[in-house]
């Protein structure tokens, strides 16, 4: 960068104006300045060109399997004519629906795989089939925008709201369990056996047992434990019996 800027220096210190519309001759200093400003801004406008032709890859929806010419939840029981006219055809199906409207339809067909019956609205079965829709409709979301630190965290706190609901009914139901993972598609990961909160006063007793622990371990490879043991043996014997 420093011998870029020293070659146009020297280059325009006899004071030739490159940039257009200066409109006549400059000093070495002012030239070269405008010259390394020109250069400057006609980077960023390359890098930013790039960037803006630069396609993301569409990571796959779970809405991708919905079929357009599928009616909205508001109008799933309207009986279409054929005499119907198309423009309305499309504004009562999913071609013009938003993203919510194709989320509930979603939503629906989960809990349409798990319910127990045809009036079941609360049972954990639908409860996790609803958290399963907004959950990865969330990691749809942060994948194109990263930075959205509120939607994670909404997202997080639902995805320990399902481990609680999917652990209680392993715990009650296990058939349904096994039937709700496999119909989602959840992949269900054990909890430990044993938790432990992390004091200070446990942190610091581990940190001294693996202290201790690798030090034992360097006097085994060194062959000092043996020697030390045997001295301490040895020296009760050489005390003698007190008078």
């Amino acid at each position: 960068m420093f011998l870029l800027r020293r070659v146009l220096c020297e280059g325009l210190g006899r004071g030739t104006g490159l940039l257009p519309g200066s409109g006549g001759r400059l000093t070495g200093s002012q030239s070269c300045f405008a010259a390394w400003r020109a250069l400057e801004t006609r980077a960023c406008i390359v890098h930013v060109r790039n960037y803006a032709q630069m396609k993301k890859q569409d990571s796959p929806s779970q809405l991708d399997d919905l079929p357009p010419t599928m009616l909205q939840k508001d109008y799933a029981d309207v009986q279409l004519e054929e005499d119907v006219d198309d423009v309305v055809k499309r504004l009562m199906s999913l071609e013009m629906a938003s993203q919510s409207e194709k989320l509930r339809v979603k939503t629906q067909q989960l809990v349409e795989k798990v319910k127990r019956n045809p009036n079941d609205d609360s049972s954990p079965e639908v409860r996790i089939a609803k958290m399963t829709a907004r959950i990865r409709n969330f990691q749809e979301h942060i994948q194109k925008h990263p930075k959205d630190k509120a939607n994670k965290r909404k997202m997080l706190m639902s995805m320990d709201r399902r481990k609680k609901l999917l652990k209680n009914l392993r715990l009650t139901h296990y058939d349904a369990f096994e039937n709700v993972c496999k119909q989602l598609g959840i992949e269900y990961t054990f909890p430990p056996e044993y938790y432990r909160r992390a004091t200070r006063r446990w942190l610091a007793k581990k940190a001294l047992c693996l202290k201790v622990y690798q030090e034992t371990k360097r006097l085994q490879a060194a062959g000092l434990l043996k020697k030390r043991k045997s001295s301490q043996a040895k020296t009760p014997e050489n005390q003698g019996t007190p008078v």
